[in-house]
C-alpha cells in the first residue's frame, strides 16, 4: 500500500491544500492519505489568534472528508508533546505500517530546503519525498538539481507532483481575510475554503469571525449546516434545497423559508443517540419509548430544535423539519413540500421515484400517500419498526383524498 503523509499547521486548511492533496493522490497513486496537523511547528510560531489543536484537527477532518474515503486526518502529532518533528512522525508511521510505502508530501520551499530539517536522514530512511511544483520554474532546473542532490547525499526517493490548478493564498492571509469580512473587507474568504471548513470556522468564531448564528445569510447558513454532516450527504442536501424551492414557488409557499428548512433538515443526521436524546431533553422535546432507543427517528427533532433555538428560524421551519422523516396527520403545504423534496430530490434512485416526481406537480396529498406507502412497505420488508406517526399520517391522507 502507498500511503501519503501531508503535514502542516492547517490553520485553516484551504482549497490550495485540498487541490495539492487531491493531485498527489492521483499522480502518486496513493491508496491512503494521512493529513496530520502539527502541535508545535518547528519552523514558525503560531499566531495569537490560532485555532486550538483540537479545532485544527476538526478542520483537517472536514478537509479529509471532502477528499474522499482514501483520505483521513490523524492526531499523531497532536498527541505528542513538544515540537512536531517530521523525522519522528515518519518513523512512527513506519513502525505502524512496516510493509507499506510512505510518501511525504510538501510544498516547494520545504522540498528545496528539506536537507536543513531536523535529522533529514531519518526522514529519507523511512519515506520518499514528493514536492508540489506550482509553476514552470518549479518543474525546471531547481527541482531537478534538488532531486539529484537528495539522491546522492541521502539515497532519497523523490517525486515531483505537478499541480494543474494553483490556489494562490496563504493561511495567514486567509486568517486576516476572515477577520476583515466582518469589518467591511471586500474580499470573500469563502472563495478559498471548502464550505464545511468555512462553516466550522463560523460556528466556532475562529480568526476574528463574528457570525450571529441567529441571523445568517443563506450562504453562511449553508456552510454552517454542511460543516455538521459528512461530505457524502451534501449532494442530497443540495438536491433537497433545489427541489424544495421549486415546489414552494409552484405551490405558493415562501421559497426562502423552504430553502432554509431544506438547508438545515439533516444538520444533526450524524449525531449519536446520546447526543440526540440530550438535545431533545435540553429543548423540551418529548420522546416516546421507541424514539429514546432508536436514533433514526431523532435527527428530524434535533434538527428542528437547532433550526429554531440556535439558528433563529421561525416555527414554520421548526414544524416542517420536525416531521420530515415520518410525516404526521394534518400536515400543511409547507410541511408536505419539505417531506417530498427530501424523499424525491434528484440524487434519489429507487422504484417509484419517477412516478412521485410527476405526482408532486399535480397533487401533493396523493404524492404523500405514495411516499408514505413506499416507506412503510420498505420498512416492513426489512423487518424494521414503523413509527406510529407515519401510519397515522397515511390514514389521514387517505381519508382526505377519498
Amino acid at each position: 500500500m502507498k500511503i501519503g503523509i501531508y503535514g502542516g499547521t492547517f490553520d485553516p486548511p484551504h482549497l490550495g491544500h485540498m487541490e495539492a492533496a487531491r493531485t498527489a493522490m492521483e499522480q502518486l497513486g496513493l491508496d491512503r492519505l494521512l493529513i496530520i496537523p502539527d502541535r508545535e511547528p518547528p519552523h514558525k510560531e503560531l499566531e495569537g489568534n490560532a485555532a486550538s489543536p483540537e479545532q485544527r484537527l476538526e478542520m483537517a477532518r472536514l478537509m479529509a472528508d471532502g477528499l474522499g474515503p482514501r483520505a483521513e486526518a490523524s492526531d499523531l502529532e497532536l498527541k505528542r508533546e513538544g515540537k512536531s518533528y517530521t523525522a519522528d512522525t515518519v518513523e512512527a508511521l513506519h513502525e505502524e505500517f512496516p510493509d507499506d510505502e510512505l510518501w511525504l508530501l510538501m510544498g516547494t520551499d520545504m522540498f528545496l530546503t528539506i536537507q536543513n530539517w531536523y535529522q533529514p536522514e531519518r526522514i529519507f530512511q523511512y519515506a520518499g519525498v514528493a514536492g508540489f511544483a506550482r509553476n514552470h520554474e518549479d518543474t525546471g532546473e531547481m527541482f531537478q538539481e534538488q532531486c539529484e542532490y537528495l539522491a546522492q547525499r541521502f539515497h532519497a526517493r523523490t517525486e515531483i507532483v505537478h499541480l494543474p490548478k494553483i490556489v494562490e493564498i496563504a493561511s495567514r492571509d486567509l486568517r486576516r481575510m476572515l477577520a476583515s469580512e466582518w469589518t467591511g473587507g471586500n474580499v470573500d474568504p469563502a472563495e478559498y475554503l471548502w464550505p464545511p471548513v468555512y462553516g466550522y470556522i463560523l460556528r466556532e468564531g475562529l480568526f476574528g469571525t463574528k457570525a450571529d448564528l441567529k441571523h445568517l445569510s443563506d450562504k453562511h447558513l449553508r456552510a454552517v449546516s454542511w460543516s455538521m454532516v459528512k461530505a457524502k450527504r451534501l449532494p442530497h442536501i443540495k438536491g433537497t434545497e433545489e427541489t424544495a424551492v421549486a415546489l414552494a414557488k409552484f405551490w405558493g409557499v415562501d421559497p426562502d423559508m423552504a430553502r432554509r428548512a431544506a438547508i438545515l433538515h439533516d444538520c444533526t443526521k450524524y449525531w449519536e443517540l446520546e447526543e440526540q436524546v440530550a438535545c431533545c431533553d435540553k429543548y423540551g422535546i418529548e420522546l416516546d419509548e421507541l424514539e429514546r432507543v432508536s436514533v433514526k427517528f431523532l435527527h428530524s427533532k434535533t434538527g428542528a430544535a437547532l433550526a429554531k433555538y440556535v439558528f433563529g428560524e421561525p416555527d414554520a421551519v421548526f414544524d416542517a423539519i420536525y416531521c420530515h422523516t415520518t410525516g404526521k396527520p394534518g400536515m400543511n403545504t409547507f410541511e408536505k413540500i419539505l417531506y417530498l423534496a427530501d424523499y424525491m430530490e434528484p440524487t434519489r434512485d429507487f422504484d417509484g421515484v419517477e412516478e412521485m416526481r410527476k405526482l408532486v406537480w399535480e397533487d401533493l396529498d396523493k404524492a404523500m400517500i405514495l411516499g408514505l406507502e413506499m416507506t412503510i412497505d420498505e420498512l416492513h420488508e426489512r423487518g424494521l419498526i414503523v413509527h406510529k406517526n407515519a401510519l397515522d399520517a397515511l390514514d389521514d391522507f387517505r381519508r382526505k383524498v377519498q
